[in-house]
């Protein structure tokens, strides 16, 4: 595989420059990684970007707040902008490419859109109603306009990851969907650009979800029937004044139905306001 081994980051803006770009990249032979984000990087988001870099010859990082997944009253003008300290974040990991397009780059008065029934309906998609359509169809044009062989998601974001998986599968998009592990702090906090809308005290009490999540997991193991797991998990972030629980929800980890009891592969996932700010974590079971 071909580093690359140049030193300054390529920063683009318009989809013109990347297509160029990755055509010269294709004419040599060269395999094209793919990491969407909404920028404001984390080791989290380092994660994707070292997997991509080990994977492919170039890889891309998308640095686009994009405004169609988030719905009114949303936090789309407060969600957290770093351009510059992302720009040296991607360079020093490898990435080749940082792609920052402004919002008319993207959308010029758009008419279509991608949308996935089913699996958008529970979860996080019931209290964000056009997320995953504006995630659906941001995605669709990223891999339209890199022509990426692989693109990188983390585990965190599950049900993003699982609707874009199959997203891929029905309407063939020609890219290997490679799924990374969830990253956490040293005290087990999940790592996500919105932690930093947390004060100090809403910080420490922000550790009830992976105390779930932990707690989950053990009970899980020992054979806890799905209800039981799930009131234990709820009594665990109940403990938390400052948390108030979205959901908390057991579903197939590949089509994301819900599941009265532990059976195959299973997503336990759950979203919980830390004072106004929304998390979420999750694990995935599988019976042996």
């Amino acid at each position: 595989m071909e580093r690359n081994n140049a030193h300054t980051i390529l920063v683009t803006k318009t989809v013109q420059q990347v297509r160029d770009q990755v055509r010269a990249w294709k004419k040599e032979g060269l395999s094209v990684g793919l990491v969407p984000t909404m920028g404001f990087l984390h080791q989290g988001h380092g994660s994707l970007i070292k997997k991509a870099v080990e994977d492919n010859d170039r890889v891309i990082v998308s640095d686009f707040v994009n405004p169609t997944q988030f719905g009114p009253g949303e936090d789309l003008e407060a969600y957290p902008r770093d351009f510059e300290a992302d720009r040296a974040f991607c360079q020093d990991l490898g990435a080749a490419m940082i792609f920052n397009p402004e919002p008319k780059d993207m959308y010029q008065d758009p008419k279509a859109y991608v949308n996935i029934e089913g699996l958008s309906d529970g979860l996080c998609g019931a209290s964000r109603p056009v997320h995953f359509r504006g995630v659906c169809t941001v995605v669709s044009k990223l891999f339209n306009i890199t022509g990426a062989d692989r693109a990188y998601f983390g585990q965190k974001d599950a049900q993003q990851l699982a609707i874009v998986k199959k997203m891929v599968e029905d309407l063939n998009f020609p890219i290997e969907i490679v799924a990374c592990p969830i990253v956490r702090e040293a005290d087990g906090l999940a790592m996500s650009s919105r932690n930093t809308y947390l004060s100090k005290e809403e910080r420490q009490a922000a550790l009830c979800l992976s105390k779930a999540i932990f707690k989950g997991q053990e009970s899980i193991r020992e054979g806890m029937a799905a209800k039981d797991l799930l009131d234990l998990m709820g009594e665990v972030i109940g403990q938390e004044p400052l948390a108030k629980i979205d959901y908390i929800d057991l579903v197939d980890a590949r089509m994301l139905e819900p599941l009265d009891r532990v059976q195959g592969k299973v997503l336990v996932a759950m979203a919980v306001y830390i004072g106004k700010t929304r998390l979420i974590d999750n694990f995935i079971w599988e019976e042996k």
